[in-house]
């Protein structure tokens, strides 16, 4: 495997979302969309401690990342990358994990949903803003919409949002820890790769996830059944690790701030699979929302870009 494998070279503005880069954003999102119902199910009972699934998972990812870069002979990232790759680790590596194992020992897994479905909009603008991304004011407006009914369509389903709790402060951070993330990694990603941006972050944040989680293990030892471990797994394998190489994929292709609307689909994939897991219940109104959501992020998705502004002549 050569070192820029998955690199994604660019050359001139992206003008218009890339079915490919759609198809890859899409495929994480469906690996994402378990995270809360699994990260549910394990928090719960108390099996694990949060601080433990949070930072245990990472460290599982790590030796996976680490295994992988030493058997394909990565080249070390250069520079100003190293420093970029901790406001990744911070990110996705640390504060989304932590920060929503923590919400969801007292929020449910569908309380979960309705603020993590303001993320397709938090990562819009972030890309906005370090991507120097131009969407149109049809986009925004299309982002503000959809936002509005992915929230809507959460809070339908049992969990609502009935005022801000200590929980919602914690996934209101792991939503901004998320999308810094999300959006550095993406522009990363086009210099070193999809897999390799993810690899080289769990990597260096390792020291600190592994001081993290024995300390979450000497407090408190895990109690779990299998089920639980399995749950973990998941949530370490391809939460952690996999479901960023496509992920990060769709985001290098981009436009990021096009691509990142697909995750407007995540809470009615998250609420499907804590009918499956959890035992909630659907509605015909369930589903309506839900397929009113995905028509939202169809839109969004097909918002052209501006080229960017050209530079003035001195």
């Amino acid at each position: 495997m050569k070192t820029d494998s998955s690199a994604t070279a660019h050359k001139g503005p992206l003008l218009s979302p890339s079915r490919a880069g759609l198809g890859w954003g899409l495929l994480g999102v469906a690996a994402f969309s378990l995270t809360v119902p699994f990260t549910r199910v394990i928090v719960d009972d108390g099996a694990m401690p949060p601080l433990f699934v949070g930072s245990g998972r990472a460290v599982v990812a790590a030796l996976l990342a680490a295994v992988v870069l030493a058997a394909t002979r990565q080249r070390l990232p250069r520079g100003r990358q190293w420093g970029r790759l901790l406001l990744v680790a911070g990110g996705v590596v640390l504060g989304f994990p932590v920060l929503t194992s923590y919400a969801l020992t007292t929020a449910s897994a569908g309380h979960g949903a309705v603020v993590i479905a303001l993320l397709p909009a938090a990562t819009a603008v972030t890309a906005v803003l370090r991507g120097r991304e131009r969407p149109p004011t049809r986009f925004w407006a299309t982002a503000v919409v959809s936002a509005g009914a992915a929230v809507a369509f959460a809070a339908s389903q049992g969990g609502g949002f009935s005022g801000p709790r200590w929980s919602d402060l914690l996934l209101f951070g792991a939503v901004v820890a998320a999308a810094i993330g999300y959006a550095e990694g993406g522009l990363l990603a086009r210099e070193l790769g999809a897999w390799q941006t993810v690899s080289w972050a769990l990597v260096l944040s390792a020291p600190l996830t592994v001081l993290l989680a024995v300390h979450a293990m000497a407090r408190q030892p895990p109690d779990a059944t299998a089920a639980d471990w399995a749950a973990f797994a998941y949530l370490a394998v391809v939460s952690m690790y996999l479901g960023f190489f496509a992920w990060y994929r769709g985001l290098a292709m981009g436009p990021m701030a096009q691509v990142s609307q697909v995750q407007l689909v995540q809470p009615v994939l998250t609420i499907c699979w804590s009918v499956l897991l959890l035992g909630e219940r659907v509605t015909w109104a369930t589903a309506l929302g839900g397929l009113a959501v995905i028509a939202c992020a169809g839109t969004a998705v097909r918002a052209r870009l501006k080229p960017p502004a050209a530079p003035r002549p001195r």
